[in-house]
């Protein structure tokens, strides 16, 4: 029964691999449409808008506040009935009776009024501008490493879906000569010269590598999906590199973490706009010096203007006590300083050591990657003296399955000590950029 649902599970994975014809693609094509139609990337754009959106609205520090009114009253306050005859220049003599004076008819005035707020001298708002211009600096640093980031993930799924197709084909080739096996062994049990727990060890063989195949095409699809994901493509294609996995070679001299990594100038930078908020809060203990000025015109008719007028002057403000708000908000912000220069010196170091060990993980695979080639050739000529002798009668069936596999899993070692080196290679290259 096992059997049989390997088997139907199987003809399932290669259905759907064959339903599917494989799109060929180049590690160049998946570059460009990730660069193109990634979503994260697209979201750190958005990021750097927001960011500079903010730095934008900083600039009320230093450009003028301007509006544009237009009211329209009807009034019989004895006050402001004398204020609004004033205001449109039509108080005449009779207008200081007191009878009229405390009785006065009703009185319509419309104004249109243009206000001006010119800020001076705002030292809070200056180191808050300069907290936003680092921030928005961050930001797009931050977007840079990204960038790197997506660019890694690029080439491991790519090289993943390499290894995937080289599992595949290394296992097809086995499972070829399984069959072939399968075959000479029916034949020999017919004629009597093998035992049938010799041709059901041939049997299982053939099972354990149908099995192995099943996952091997699956991994295919997910690999395929994986790329799909990253450049943004719901139709979820079964993709096919058009180049094979094969060494890489590249020179890294870097032994030390590069201080201008962007994802480190990224902190420093969101460390310097702590800094200047820290500074902003300090300045509001210092007084604010600002302009202003209205122009106004007034009528009894909308939207007209009979009289006008102006109004300029200067304030200068202190405002010397806010309970203990303005204590507090600077002991927080100097807090905040502080804590992201030490969160900048954790990362620096952290980061130092993940790149000693990332290589060590390259010497490593460099070190495994000549074993298993040595593994392999070794297994090869042992698979082919023991089919050689296997085929005179002088070598047992188990000896011949047993090198096989082993013949089969060095390939497979092999390959993917392949994939392990050029991802650590990669991923070296990503943390010294």
């Amino acid at each position: 029964m096992k059997y049989y649902l390997l088997q139907i599970g199987f003809l399932m994975g290669l259905w759907t691999l064959q339903a599917q014809e494989p799109v060929l693609i180049s590690k160049a094509e998946v570059v460009a449409k990730v660069n193109r139609n990634n979503n994260t990337l697209k979201i750190s754009e958005q990021n750097i808008l927001a960011a500079r959106g903010d730095y934008r609205q900083t600039n009320a520090v230093l450009m003028p506040n301007i509006g544009i009114s237009h009211t329209g009253i009807a009034t019989t306050n004895p006050l402001m009935a004398f204020g609004s005859k004033l205001n449109q220049s039509i108080l005449t003599q009779g207008d200081f009776n007191p009878d009229l004076l405390n009785n006065p008819r009703q009185i319509e005035d419309y104004a249109t009024r243009i206000e001006v707020q010119q800020p001076l001298v705002n030292l809070d708002g200056i180191y808050h501008r300069k907290a936003a211009k680092a921030k928005w600096t961050a930001t797009e640093l931050q977007s840079e490493r990204t960038q790197q980031y997506l660019d890694l993930e690029v080439e491991k799924a790519y090289m993943q879906l390499q290894l995937a197709y080289k599992t595949v084909e290394v296992l097809e080739k086995a499972q070829e000569a399984a069959l072939e096996n399968k075959r000479i062994a029916n034949n020999s049990f017919k004629q009597g010269y093998l035992q049938k727990s010799d041709v059901l060890a041939v049997e299982v063989r053939v099972t354990e590598i149908e099995n192995q195949l099943q996952y091997a095409k699956s991994n295919i699809l997910n690999a395929s999906n994986q790329l799909s994901v990253l450049m943004n493509e719901t139709n979820y294609a079964v993709l096919k590199p058009t180049d094979s996995l094969t060494i890489k070679t590249e020179r890294l001299s870097a032994d030390y973490l590069s201080e201008n990594r962007a994802d480190i100038l990224a902190m420093a930078s969101a460390s310097k706009a702590y800094q200047q908020m820290y500074k902003a809060d300090k300045m509001r203990f210092l007084p604010s010096l600002n302009a202003f000025g209205t122009y106004e015109l007034h009528d009894d008719q909308v939207f007209q203007g009979g009289a006008d007028g102006y109004l300029f002057g200067a304030q200068l403000k202190w405002n010397i006590l806010e309970g203990s708000k303005r204590f507090g908000k600077a002991q927080k912000s100097k807090a905040e300083y502080e804590k992201s220069k030490l969160e900048l010196e954790q990362y620096k170091a952290q980061s130092q050591v993940e790149l000693n060990r990332a290589k060590r993980m390259l010497q490593d695979a460099k070190n495994n990657l000549e074993l298993t080639a040595l593994a392999l050739e070794q297994s090869r000529e042992s698979l082919r003296i023991r089919t050689n002798r296997y085929g005179q009668g002088l070598e047992k069936t188990t000896d011949l399955l047993m090198a096989e596999t082993q013949y089969s899993q060095k390939q497979l070692e092999y390959y993917s000590t392949i994939y392990q080196h050029n991802y650590a290679l990669a991923y070296v290259r990503f943390l010294t950029k």
